[in-house]
């Protein structure tokens, strides 16, 4: 993992939809149990269960974890500003919809650049006024805080919650720290991060199925899915503090399962779950 980022091709985005080619969103759509997805985003779901039978137990955990942090954020911080980057398919429980549970009058942005996931997220969010989605690279960090509808809802000199929730691993190289930064740069004190990352715990049999699940997604036409470490993880976050992720642990970046989980669990999570991780940190 060295070397300048190397972003997304802009053929894997295009400006119209092009059914023959996967996209990532529809993929983890397909993933959570959602319908829409094409035949190429069912061929590379087919090609990773091969690869880790359990692949949807990481996707479900990362999901709900974002649920989680959410609530935390709606509830504990009363934090009333949204950037959602990298948003995906609109599903239950979205971003929004959570927050906006605790404080109606919360402003929640999307970001993202599939059309499929474009045109959902406008259609949904028709007359929902302090809910907008935007066009724009999520790895370009000034495009986005510099495109109009962010600057003209948010306003920086306040807290600001910013999601990057299963993103990062698109991107390809040792840039990511950097990305972030200009991101955090932004953010005015007291402002929150919430992260997950597709995580290599460095435990001999999970570092085996984190490998595995990453040549299926890197070498498949997606052609993204990067694991990484602890370190290379909490890296993103440099200079934040990282909030408590359960009773007993100390803060620092855990299992999605693992943060704050809403109950007990019965049955302890498949390794593929274990292989996603996640954290809200918070700027001082």
């Amino acid at each position: 993992m060295s070397g300048a980022p190397e972003r997304r091709p802009p053929s894997r985005f295009p400006a119209v939809l092009d059914a023959s080619r996967p996209s990532i969103a529809r993929v983890y759509d397909g993933f959570l149990g959602g319908k829409e997805h094409y035949e190429a985003d069912r061929e590379v779901m087919r090609h990773v269960l091969g690869a880790v039978p359990d692949a949807a137990e990481l996707v479900c955990a990362n999901r709900a974890f974002l649920t989680r942090a959410c609530r935390f954020l709606a509830t504990e911080t009363k934090i009333e500003q949204y950037l959602d980057c990298g948003a995906g398919l609109p599903t239950e429980e979205n971003t929004h919809q959570i927050v906006q549970r605790a404080n109606p009058d919360a402003r929640v942005i999307y970001v993202d650049d599939d059309p499929v996931v474009l045109a959902q997220g406008r259609a949904l969010l028709e007359e929902n006024e302090n809910v907008h989605v935007i066009e724009a690279d999520i790895f370009t960090p000034s495009a986005v805080l510099r495109h109009e509808v962010v600057l003209r809802h948010l306003d920086f000199g306040e807290p600001v919650a910013l999601l990057h929730v299963g993103t990062l691993p698109q991107l390809a190289g040792d840039g990511g720290p950097e990305i972030m930064r200009e991101y955090l740069d932004a953010l005015a004190p007291g402002s929150y991060v919430v992260l997950s990352h597709f995580y290599d715990p460095e435990v001999p049999e999970l570092t085996e199925v984190a490998r595995r699940f990453e040549n299926a997604l890197v070498s498949g036409p997606l052609g993204a899915g990067w694991f990484r470490t602890r370190d290379e993880i909490t890296a993103l976050v440099r200079g934040l503090e990282i909030v408590r992720p359960n009773a007993t642990s100390e803060p620092d970046l855990v299992p999605c399962d693992e943060w704050w989980p809403d109950g007990p669990r019965l049955a302890p999570p498949g390794k593929a779950a274990r292989c996603v991780a996640g954290l809200v940190a918070r700027k001082p």
